[in-house]
């Protein structure tokens, strides 16, 4: 992950990226077909730290795109597209008191630490079963989902994958990383 300067993206860095999002947003029409992307970048162009964000997720492998928008607000919905979890974003514990909680063989992070400097949130279990709606993401790796304090508090932390033509969500100690499990995160703009 790059580590920008102000949370802020020159202009050949937001002009790239631009461009990036909307040769996206345009192959996968299927995700947003009431959005329009003058509107998408009417917003964008207005909130320079929602860029900066989006160039992390891009940099981590997220390939991000809208998924939805609020009727009411305009608000837009970004989440993380890409087919697996983020390469760049794998390996990763669930939460800081997971990764302290470690003697030995600790991971390079956490996910909720690695998406609260990336200006991002994890996705709900909620928010994953929507994403999983627009086509099947993680059939070979899996993603740390948002855990319910009751859960978290027990140990525990939830992540998704899709299976068998089926969506699971499943736990696992929150203290625990593999290879193929990384995080997705949504960012409203």
């Amino acid at each position: 992950m790059t580590k920008s300067r102000k949370k802020d993206l020159i202009p050949a860095e937001r002009d790239k990226l631009l461009v990036l999002l909307k040769a996206r947003f345009g192959k996968n029409m299927h995700r947003h077909k009431a959005v329009t992307w003058a509107a998408v970048q009417e917003r964008l162009m207005t909130r320079p730290g929602a860029l900066w964000s989006l160039h992390e997720m891009e940099d981590t492998g997220g390939e991000p795109d809208v998924v939805d928008q609020d009727k009411r607000t305009g608000e837009l919905l970004f989440m993380d597209c890409v087919a697996e979890s983020p390469k760049g974003r794998r390996s990763l514990c669930y939460d800081r008191e997971a990764l302290e909680s470690r003697k030995e063989n600790k991971p390079k992070d956490s996910a909720l630490d690695m998406a609260g400097s990336m200006g991002i949130e994890l996705l709900t279990v909620e928010d994953y079963a929507m994403l999983q709606e627009l086509g099947p993401v993680d059939e070979k790796t899996s993603s740390w989902l948002l855990t319910p304090a009751p859960i978290r508090k027990l140990g525990g932390a939830l992540f998704g994958d899709h299976r068998y033509g089926t969506v699971f969500t499943y736990h696992n100690g929150a203290q625990s990383y593999y290879a193929a499990r990384g995080f997705r995160g949504k960012l409203v703009v």
